[in-house]
C-alpha cells in the first residue's frame, strides 16, 4: 500500500503536465474558431497534435475531399453547412464551456490520415470523445456519422453531436435569413402578377378557345391510344425485317409494334377524326346541295378506306382476326 502510494504521488507530476498540454491544445484551437468564425482547418501534423490522447475536449472532424479532380459533390454542397454549424456553435459558445473543437480536413492536406484511417470515400464526420474529465471515455475510437442517407444539410449533424455529448452545452441551430432568395421570389411573383394582368386580353381568349382545346386533347387521344407510351417504355426499334430482305412496318403480336407502326395508326385515327368531323361540322354547313353531296360521298369514302386499312393492320397483327372490309 505504502508502495501504491508512492508510485501515485510520483505519477501526478506527469499527470497534470498532460492535462495542461490538453487545456493548453484545446485553448489553442478555441481561439482559432473564434478568430476564423468556424471550422479549424487541419493538416496531418495538426490532426494528430488535436485528437491524440490525453484529451480534456471533443473534436467534431470532417475529411472531405473539395478540389475538383476528385468529383466529390456531396462535399461541396454539405461544407457551406458544415462550416455555418461550426459557425453558430462557437458563437453559442464563446467560453468554450462545452470544450468541443469543429475541425476540417481536406484530402490534399491530410492524405496520411485518409490513408491510416483506410477512407475510400468522402465526406467522413468523426467525433472523439474526451479521454479525460467527467464525460471521459477511456478508449479513443471516435463515433462515425454516415453520409449514406445522402445528408447535405446542418441540421442533422446538430442533431447527432447532440446526442453523441449529451452533458455538454448545446447552442442552437438557427438557419439565418436568405434575404436574396426572399428578394429574387418577390420579384419574381410581382413581375409574373404584372405579366398575367397586362397579358390577361390576349391570353384568356386563346385560353378559352373550344377549338384549341379540343384540338389538343384530340392530339393527346391519338398519342395515347396509338402507342406512344408503349415505345417510351419498351424502346422499341423503328421498323424491322420480315425475314425476306424486305423492311417490316408492322410487328406481329398485340404485345409488340415497331415505331413506325405507331405513326401510321395515329395517323389512320387522324383520318378518320378528322373526316368523321368534317361529316358532323362542316357538310351540314354547305349552302350548295351538289357539293354537299360530293363531300358525303368523299368523306364516307376516305372511313371506309381507312377503316378497311385498320382492318387489315389488325389481320396483320393476328392472322385468326375474323373481320375484314374492302378494298384491303
Amino acid at each position: 500500500m505504502r508502495l501504491l502510494q508512492l508510485v501515485t504521488a510520483a505519477l501526478l507530476p506527469f499527470t497534470a503536465l498532460a492535462a495542461k498540454k490538453s487545456s493548453d491544445r484545446f485553448q489553442t484551437n478555441h481561439a482559432k474558431q473564434l478568430s476564423n468564425s468556424g471550422p479549424v482547418k487541419l493538416d496531418d501534423k495538426a490532426y494528430n497534435d488535436l485528437t491524440k490522447t490525453p484529451r480534456d475536449y471533443s473534436v467534431a472532424v470532417l475529411l472531405t475531399a473539395l478540389e475538383a479532380r476528385f468529383g466529390c459533390k456531396l462535399c461541396n454542397e454539405f461544407q457551406p453547412e458544415w462550416e455555418l454549424l461550426g459557425k453558430q456553435w462557437t458563437k453559442g459558445d464563446k467560453k468554450g464551456e462545452g470544450r468541443l473543437i469543429f475541425a476540417t480536413l481536406d484530402f490534399g492536406d491530410g492524405k496520411s490520415t485518409f490513408q491510416s484511417l483506410m477512407l475510400q470515400t468522402a465526406p467522413v464526420l468523426l467525433l472523439f470523445p474526451p479521454t479525460t474529465g467527467p464525460n471521459a471515455k477511456p478508449d479513443n475510437i471516435p463515433h462515425r456519422f454516415e453520409f449514406a442517407s445522402g445528408t447535405n444539410t446542418a441540421e442533422p449533424i446538430h442533431a447527432w453531436i447532440t446526442r453523441q455529448l449529451p452533458s455538454i452545452p448545446h447552442p442552437a441551430f438557427v438557419r439565418p435569413i436568405n434575404y436574396m432568395k426572399i428578394a429574387v421570389i418577390s420579384t419574381a411573383v410581382v413581375g409574373l402578377i404584372t405579366l398575367v394582368t397586362v397579358a390577361a386580353p390576349y391570353i384568356l381568349p386563346v385560353i378559352q378557345n373550344r377549338n384549341l382545346w379540343a384540338a389538343i386533347s384530340l392530339i393527346a387521344v391519338l398519342l395515347f391510344t396509338s402507342g406512344h407510351m408503349f415505345n417510351h417504355i419498351r424502346g422499341v426499334p423503328y421498323v424491322g425485317g420480315d425475314g425476306k430482305g424486305h423492311v417490316s412496318y408492322f410487328a406481329g403480336g398485340f404485345q409488340n409494334q415497331f415505331g413506325m407502326e405507331t405513326q401510321i395508326v395515329a395517323a389512320m385515327y387522324g383520318i378518320l377524326s378528322f373526316a368523321t368531323i368534317s361529316l358532323a361540322l362542316k357538310v351540314p354547313r354547305m349552302t350548295d346541295p351538289r357539293n354537299q353531296q360530293i363531300a358525303v360521298f368523299v368523306w364516307c369514302g376516305v372511313i371506309l378506306g381507312m377503316y378497311s386499312f385498320l382492318l387489315s393492320v389488325f389481320r396483320i397483327k393476328n392472322g385468326g382476326y375474323p373481320f375484314w372490309l374492302p378494298p384491303f
